[in-house]
């Protein structure tokens, strides 16, 4: 009987180290899909998309450099999502610093209308919202759009960064307070550096949704000076056909700034939702 177990326990664990290889190859294979074919030519793409390239041209990635006006658009692509990104994490740790602490009955009523706010889809709103901004001649500019990141991303950060307050002791508050310090302060040199778990997953999640955001920057940003990266890859779509080969290469280009810092930050990642769900 102790065999049998031993063996179904042996062949359980095999079995789940090989459906979760699966699913990772399953994940991956659209990714390494692309890396393949940005080094083919169209027509290579177009006969057989999963053959392998017979040599490896880097000229996809040239044209795609240049025809993307690659620094530009990273530059915008850097400049929208450091400022929302920075505004974001500030403005809701802030926010729900204040619904925590101060006991108002307003503070909960905003609170719930934040909540409510994140199960709105932004299809519906997304007409409107242009129009509203068209007619104050306020579209084509990047400080609508960051202000719109602001406005979308502010109540997942407050429900982030709100469980994890409510599990501060306020005695380290109170200490302060003693002291002679006001909330302002108290806040960013108490109350911020132990959200940072929290704050790094927030601010990872917020860089991954506003740098490869395509749907809100095409609605606002009209000119070609202002696009992103994730715009600037239309060029290769004409009328009547797509260039596949560059395309593949300036969507790599795209993806592999917001990848390395992925990279970088996924421990921490883990170790920020893993605390603020036990908070």
């Amino acid at each position: 009987m102790s065999f049998s177990r031993t063996s179904d326990i042996k062949f359980g664990g095999i079995f789940k180290i090989v459906f979760i290889y699966f699913l990772l190859c399953l994940f991956l294979f659209p990714f390494a899909l692309i890396i393949v074919n940005s080094f083919k030519t169209t027509q290579k793409f177009i006969e057989n998309p999963l053959a392998l390239p017979s040599t490896l041209n880097f000229d996809n990635y040239l044209a795609a450099f240049k025809n993307m006006d690659y620094m530009q658009a990273f530059s915008n692509s850097l400049l929208i999502t450091v400022i929302s990104v920075a505004m974001i994490v500030i403005a809701s740790s802030m926010t729900a610093y204040l619904f925590v602490r101060f006991n108002w009955r307003v503070n909960k009523v905003l609170f719930f209308l934040m909540l409510a706010s994140m199960t709105l889809p932004f299809q519906v709103i997304m007409i409107p919202l242009v129009m509203i901004y068209g007619n104050l001649d306020l579209l084509n500019m990047k400080i609508t759009l960051l202000f719109m990141y602001l406005g979308f991303g502010i109540p997942f950060g407050v429900f982030t960064c709100h469980g994890f307050i409510k599990g501060i002791p306020y005695e380290l508050e109170e200490s302060a307070y003693i002291e002679g310090s006001t909330s302002i302060k108290t806040f960013f040199y108490i109350i911020l550096p132990l959200l940072k778990p929290v704050l790094v997953t927030l601010i990872v999640l917020d860089v991954l949704w506003i740098w490869n955001d395509y749907l809100l920057p095409s609605l606002v940003l009209l000119s070609p000076g202002h696009r992103t990266l994730p715009l600037s890859t239309f060029v290769f779509f004409s009328s009547y056909s797509v260039d596949y080969a560059p395309l593949m290469a300036g969507l790599i280009m795209t993806i592999i700034p917001i990848l390395i810092l992925y990279l970088f930050l996924q421990k921490h990642i883990i170790k920020g939702i893993t605390e603020g769900a036990l908070k």
